[in-house]
């Protein structure tokens, strides 16, 4: 094959679409053959490959992206195994020129890529790597001083004044297939689907994975949603958020398409500040995370290494199952099993409990969003548990207790989401719903509760677990 007929290997990986992926691009401007590969190596992210919840999504979304790729004359190749061994065997099958790919700017992966332009550029390959999965480069947004920030509200103040990130680009017209070749993988290979037992049915009937549910998805916010987003995103019994956060951490949709898509809305009004703050918390986990790799594992306070965290398996499990016997914090935990996703306000109320009340280890919280979130990403899980423990940048206030009573009472009044996702409370009036301890028995009774046997009576006092945290957290400040 002549050099200048010799293909591109566009490696797709946390960006599976079409529309705005100027690695993708940036090989059809070549005018070269277009080789589209995803590698599958769980391996090379160590302790954070994908969970179970996320091989599901991933399953779904190669799927649609083999689809939109076949619709433009090329087909997705699937591979499996160590990184440098198939791309080195893809080269030498191919006679490809060149790779392009767009940046993931997680520590482990941001190590990886760097060993591998090194090699592939030694080999004589041309070697380019692109920002596809934030607004704004880590190191093009620092203080004064040239540091990385470490509160929310000045970085993202910073943000707003940069040039705004580029406009969208547009989805290739068209590809140039490459000579077809033998090998690859099918998905199946790879059994990224659960089968014993296949717990995914939630899943399948909340979830339209790939671009196209992306597309959807962001029209129904900007039509419905994104008027009353800054008061109802925290409401539990409402659909208030916008439900795009798994297409974003899959790349089925980029933050720059979010970020003009709000500001180019009508009608926006609160919501629209609101919602473009909710991609700069993202941005800033993501900034956060690149300049402090052990961001998932230890404090960003120091002095919270000595925090006497406790081992207690069973409360940990009961967290897990939704069984603690506080309804809104056991709604959120059902709904994560049954979904993939866990309300945002909620998911604030279910990590206090564990890491406050419980005083179960933060890292312990992370690992199960991790295996059980659609939407799971390694920075903004990362940092949202460590700030909800107190012991991250920007963190809450150590003092913050969430009290699960009220804040069921208060962002969840009537009580939709509760009953919804434990149906055993149902016919309990809305004064005894997130409290059903202090129901009178008669009131029980006629809802058809027994404390104990329908519904778990509370693992713990609430109040005096406070008073126990408040305690350990005062003996460490500085």
């Amino acid at each position: 094959m002549s050099p200048t007929n010799s293909p591109v290997i566009v490696w797709f990986r946390r960006d599976l679409r079409l529309a705005d992926n100027p690695a993708l691009n940036a090989a059809v401007r070549g005018g070269r053959p277009v080789i589209a590969l995803y590698i599958h190596d769980p391996g090379s992210a160590g302790p954070w490959a994908e969970g179970g919840a996320q091989r599901w999504w991933l399953h779904h979304a190669l799927t649609a992206l083999g689809g939109a790729l076949a619709g433009l004359g090329i087909p997705l190749r699937l591979a499996q195994g160590p990184i440098r061994e198939v791309l080195s065997r893809l080269i030498a099958i191919t006679g490809a020129a060149e790779v392009t790919w767009n940046r993931i700017y997680e520590p482990w992966a941001e190590a990886r890529d760097t060993a591998l332009e090194a090699m592939l550029t030694e080999a004589g390959l041309r070697v380019r790597s692109f920002n596809a999965s934030l607004l704004f480069e880590p190191r093009d947004i620092t203080t004064g001083t040239g540091t990385p920030f470490k509160v929310f509200t000045p970085f993202w103040r910073a943000c707003r004044a940069a040039p705004p990130p580029a406009r969208p680009l547009p989805v290739p017209d068209s590809l140039i297939p490459a000579p077809d070749f033998p090998g690859g993988e099918t998905l199946a290979d790879w059994r990224l689907l659960p089968t014993t037992p296949d717990w995914a049915g939630g899943l399948n009937q909340t979830w339209n994975p790939g671009e196209a549910g992306a597309r959807d998805r962001l029209r129904r916010f900007l039509d419905d949603g994104l008027a009353d987003y800054a008061e109802s995103r925290d409401q539990a019994g409402r659909d208030g958020t916008s439900g795009l956060s798994p297409h974003l951490h899959f790349g089925e949709i980029g933050p720059r398409q979010l970020y003009h898509a709000i500001l180019d809305a009508r009608g926006g009004g609160g919501g629209t500040d609101r919602f473009l703050a909710e991609l700069g918390w993202r941005e800033f986990s993501a900034h956060l995370l690149h300049h402090r790799p052990d961001l998932p594992e230890r404090p960003l306070r120091p002095e919270f290494a000595d925090f006497p965290w406790r081992e207690d398996r069973p409360g940990l499990r009961a967290w897990q199952r939704g069984r603690t016997g506080f309804p809104l914090v056991d709604a959120g935990l059902r709904q994560l099993w049954r979904t993939g996703w866990m309300h945002n306000r909620v998911r604030m109320i279910a990590a206090s409990f564990l890491v406050k009340d419980l005083m179960i280890p933060w890292q312990e919280g992370a690992r199960w969003f991790w295996d059980t979130l659609v939407d799971a990403d390694l920075a903004s899980n990362s940092a949202s548990w460590q700030w909800v423990a107190g012991c991250g940048t920007d963190a809450a206030p150590y003092f913050r207790v969430f009290n699960p009573v009220l804040q069921g009472e208060k962002f969840d009044g009537d009580g939709t989401y509760v009953r919804r996702w434990c149906p055993e409370l149902a016919r309990l009036p809305n004064r005894w719903l997130h409290k059903p301890w202090q129901a009178p028995p008669d009131i029980l009774r006629r809802a058809g509760v027994r404390l104990g046997l329908d519904y778990p009576a509370p693992i713990l006092d609430h109040d005096q677990r406070r008073k126990t945290a408040l305690a350990a957290y005062s003996a460490l400040r500085p």
